[in-house]
């Protein structure tokens, strides 16, 4: 089953960066979407970043301009790369293909972003 393992969270100032990967295990990253998710307590995961298997990408508009979603197929890997970051924006940051059928697959344990001065 494929599993994915987020890595690269941590306490941040207000204005500061971080860099978010995710880990895909399997043989069918390079063919599949891929998107950024995060969660705060008591509230549904939102859908932040995609990136389609080709490089398109779309974002929400309140991480539009700050964030970068990338992937590196070789590796299995997408990556979050976050500046200027808000207190607004500390939640368990976690990825997994934005697709439904993908519902069923568990989520990974996510890695936690704290934006606090």
């Amino acid at each position: 089953q494929v599993q994915f393992v987020e890595s690269g969270g941590g306490l941040v100032q207000p204005g500061g960066s971080l860099r978010l990967s995710c880990t895909v295990s399997g043989s069918v990253f390079r063919v599949i979407a891929m998107g950024w998710y995060r969660q705060t307590p008591g509230n549904q995961r939102e859908l932040v970043a995609t990136i389609t298997s080709s490089g398109s990408m779309n974002y929400v508009d309140s991480v539009k301009g700050r964030f970068t979603i990338s992937r590196d197929n070789a590796k299995n890997t997408v990556y979050l790369q976050m500046n200027n970051l808000k207190p607004e924006d500390t939640a368990v940051y976690y990825c997994k293909p934005p697709v439904g059928a993908w519902d069923s697959t568990p989520w990974g344990q996510g890695t936690q972003v704290t934006v606090s001065s």
